[in-house]
């Protein structure tokens, strides 16, 4: 039943059904940030493994604190250019050159960055440019599904890829598009610590992942939020690394997950041709993206502050994901599989019993104080019914080692309540 028909349903009999369009059936909405709401209707203590957020002690708050002071004038509270403040787009530039993550065909090229509000705003951007109804979008499976959602809203068809240890199961794609009969718009990937299964696409992938797009003229939609946040193995250049300037490459990036995800600041790194649709595209949604926190990031990035708190960052989350591991393979041995990821925020858990719904154990979780996100939640054709994802960042190594204890015990009772009722 479609939205509109719905509304007629639930409606008195006089009130005619809201004219909507075609693409209101398709907004999905998230699993993943509706669990905001859903955990606070519980007045217990819960461990939070659900939402890939930092942990409050790994933000630094006392930082914008200070800076605020020192940079809030009645100028920072006013509009903005839509592409993002200059003080910013710099401060980016050099702290990109400083640290790597960007070719040297980039240094310098101003013209490449848009600010965004959020990663998700870049993401709907990249999507709202180069997909039509009907257009066909290859995601992995699992995916990050705010991302496909987004597809979705633009009445795009999914066609999902296989994810193993080596990330998106590149060799499946022309099947898969001989299948579909015709080539993807646009492929939609996570390639550096997957969202949600943590694994990281290999170096040979990501070379055949650039072919295939090339021979198919696809934009790749690159979603790279946790490409920083290495604490082990060696790096593997970025997409954008591989082949600079690039037009089929569309760079998404963002603050949240390295600096902190209430300042909802993000950006692109995109072809230069592309900039004034972005910035067309851009000013029907917010004008531009919030000043004052432009300003704060900025003087952030150009106090030198982030190298060392990124530095922090690597340490903690190694030892907090090193942590989970070890509590997992404790607490539930031979009874899954997991991944082991060298960097990011997440392990994707799978029970081997696949009579083990994470959707039906996720009340007895809560119930028992541990929170997770199913393993349907990054599927849109509702799959791995028996898996789960845990972010390792957004607790300290003692509260991980108590939500992993309440994880197991909600797992028992879950698995003992349908054992009695069996018999």
């Amino acid at each position: 039943m479609s939205i509109a028909s719905q509304s007629a349903s639930s409606s008195a009999p006089s009130r005619p059904p809201l004219p909507f369009a075609s693409r209101a059936d398709s907004l999905v909405g998230s699993v993943i940030d509706s669990s905001v709401a859903m955990l606070a209707a519980y007045d217990h203590d819960i461990v939070k493994f659900g939402m890939g957020s930092p942990a409050p002690d790994m933000l630094p708050a006392a930082d914008f604190a200070r800076i605020a002071n020192s940079v809030f004038t009645p100028e920072s509270f006013t509009y903005g250019e839509t592409q993002g403040e200059p003080v910013l787009i710099d401060a980016l530039l050099n702290y990109l050159q400083e640290t790597g993550q960007i070719p040297a065909e980039h240094f310098g090229n101003r013209d490449r960055i848009v600010i965004t509000t959020g990663g998700m705003q870049g993401i709907d951007l990249g999507f709202k440019l180069f997909v039509s109804p009907g257009d066909l979008v290859l995601c992995e499976a699992p995916t990050y599904t705010n991302g496909s959602a987004t597809a979705l809203s633009y009445e795009a068809e999914i066609a999902e890829v296989p994810v193993d240890e080596e990330g998106m199961q590149v060799d499946a794609l022309d099947e898969i598009v001989a299948r579909a009969g015709r080539a993807p718009s646009v492929i939609y990937t996570v390639p550096t610590f997957q969202n949600p299964a943590g694994v990281t696409m290999s170096l040979a992938r990501r070379e055949k992942l650039l072919d295939f797009a090339h021979r198919h003229n696809s934009v790749i939609l690159e979603d790279n939020p946790y490409g920083t946040l290495r604490f082990s193995g060696e790096d593997i250049p970025s997409l954008s690394q591989l082949s600079p300037n690039d037009p089929l490459i569309f760079g998404v990036r963002t603050f949240s997950k390295f600096v902190a995800p209430g300042l909802r600041i993000g950006w692109l790194d995109t072809d230069p041709e592309l900039r004034g649709l972005i910035i067309n595209a851009k000013q029907t949604m917010d004008s531009c993206t919030s000043l004052p926190t432009q300003h704060m990031v900025a003087k952030w990035l150009n106090d030198g502050n982030a190298e060392t708190h990124v530095a922090h960052l690597r340490g903690s989350y190694g030892e907090r994901k090193t942590t989970m591991t070890a509590g997992l393979e404790r607490l539930f041995g031979e009874g899954i599989r997991s991944t082991d990821p060298d960097g990011g925020f997440f392990l994707w858990v799978t029970f081997n019993d696949e009579t083990i719904n994470t959707e039906d154990l996720l009340p007895v979780a809560l119930e028992e104080g541990v929170a997770y996100i199913p393993g349907t939640a990054f599927s849109q054709t509702g799959d791995f019914t028996n898996a789960l994802r845990l972010c390792f960042a957004s607790a300290a190594p003692e509260r991980i080692e108590e939500g992993l204890a309440r994880l197991r015990r909600a797992v028992d009772k879950y698995t003992s309540t349908r054992s009695h009722a069996r018999h």
